[in-house]
């Protein structure tokens, strides 16, 4: 595969994508600022439904897979081609931002825009995507449209998920009328995807770099953990009781301490993270005897991954021992180290260059789309800065250059990839 880049002459416009991005955030806008668009709700829908309108106006075809997965579609010359994808997602967490998935959604409808506009074909196929359920905020675990698509997690299971408050995936699918009829397999025949999101870190603002090449995803490993005790009166001596929510703080306020040992090639540390508690009975005068808690720790490295959940079990084992209580400690989902496609992360690369835009080859500690896609088809990453590293927050910021650029490489990337054929002869 070539990896010869050249600055395309395509009018891209970024004001259109920033407009289009504002326009989008009115959907489940929240009073600081953010999104809530979950996976699922009647927002999501709404945004679904906007994004429709989008891809149409712009001469593309709407499929939709059973799992809730948009996919448009732009033929090519050669329809012998596999199909080069683009593609992010709409949906965001319960209090989101404007531009976690809806940045690289976007900016692939703004390539197709671009191309529309110029009456300009591509030798391959083009898909635009927006995958089901990236976030997992509402059905875990998250990438449900790409893990199953990529043929990670089966159809059924993801179809059978519930939210907390009981409601299963499929029916809401089919409640807020996105369920389609598509074999999300078929995207496995894509012969290359790319995708755009802002980094979640502070490493490329820091820096002053406008680009991150994204080489490489983490590991990962989740774990639900249970502590059982003994539900107790407040007012009871503080000697003898077997409280679970004790227990359970205790073993939490170790977790930074494991991660920051678990030290791997280059100095990099581990991370941790519990992002849910429940106790029971939830009553202000009773010590609790269930806590429920989630753990997601990561790592580049697969031996200190496996480490940090030896060391985790170790304390779960000696607080249970000294507190008289149960401390269950169950993984829940794990996911490789990962590799993008070398090929086309010097792709991205040489678009940077391209550009003039200042870029920096580096990893994801975060889970996306693209990581799911990296394990079945080649794939690339690309990552733009955000403000202070805020995502998952209603604060999440990024400027309009910044997207810009983004865009810009991400579109002289695709395009380097399906090859230009110039203008179409037939009609749009």
């Amino acid at each position: 595969m070539d990896r010869t880049v050249n600055r395309t002459n395509l009018p891209l416009s970024r004001e259109r994508l920033w407009d289009s991005l504002m326009e989008l955030a009115r959907i489940g806008a929240l009073p600081n600022g953010g999104n809530d668009r979950q996976a699922l709700t009647d927002r999501d829908a709404e945004g679904r439904a906007l994004f429709q309108r989008w891809g149409e106006a712009a001469g593309l075809t709407l499929t939709v897979d059973r799992v809730g997965t948009m996919v448009f579609h732009r033929p090519g010359r050669d329809p012998g081609r596999k199909p080069v994808a683009v593609g992010s997602h709409l949906d965001t967490q319960p209090t989101g931002g404007k531009f976690d998935g809806p940045l690289g959604v976007l900016a692939g409808l703004e390539i197709m825009r671009a191309l529309h506009e110029a009456g300009i074909e591509t030798e391959a196929p083009l898909l635009l995507i927006n995958w089901c359920n990236e976030e997992g905020a509402r059905f875990a675990p998250p990438m449900s449209g790409s893990g199953v698509a990529m043929g990670i997690v089966p159809e059924a299971d993801i179809l059978a998920t519930r939210d907390l408050a009981g409601h299963a995936f499929g029916d809401e699918l089919r409640r807020i009328g996105w369920q389609g009829t598509a074999d999300p397999a078929a995207l496995r025949e894509i012969g290359a995807y790319f995708e755009l999101h802002i980094e979640q870190g502070k490493r490329l603002e820091e820096a002053g770099l406008t680009v991150g090449v994204v080489d490489r995803a983490l590991a990962q490993i989740w774990y639900e953990i249970t502590v059982l005790g003994e539900e107790a009166h407040a007012g009871s001596p503080m000697a003898g009781r077997r409280d679970a929510m004790m227990a359970a703080a205790a073993l939490i306020a170790s977790l930074e301490g494991i991660a920051e040992a678990a030290v791997g090639a280059g100095g990099e540390r581990g991370r941790a993270t519990v992002g849910v508690l429940r106790a029971e009975p939830a009553s202000r005068n009773i010590t609790p005897g269930r806590v429920w808690f989630s753990l997601d720790t990561r790592h580049g490295d697969t031996a200190q991954l496996e480490a940090m959940g030896a060391r985790i079990r170790a304390r779960a084992d000696a607080l249970a021992a000294e507190r008289g209580v149960t401390v269950q400690v169950a993984e829940f989902w794990r996911a490789p180290p990962t590799p993008f496609d070398p090929v086309l992360v010097d792709r991205v690369q040489a678009a940077a260059e391209a550009r003039g835009h200042a870029w920096t080859r580096m990893p994801t500690a975060i889970y996306h789309d693209a990581v799911y896609c990296a394990r079945a088809v080649p794939a690339a990453l690309v990552f733009c800065p955000c403000h202070g590293g805020i995502s998952h927050n209603e604060a999440e910021s990024i400027t309009p250059a910044w997207a810009g650029a983004g865009l810009e490489v991400l579109a002289d990337a695709v395009l380097a990839t399906a090859g230009l054929a110039g203008p179409r002869t037939g009609p749009e």
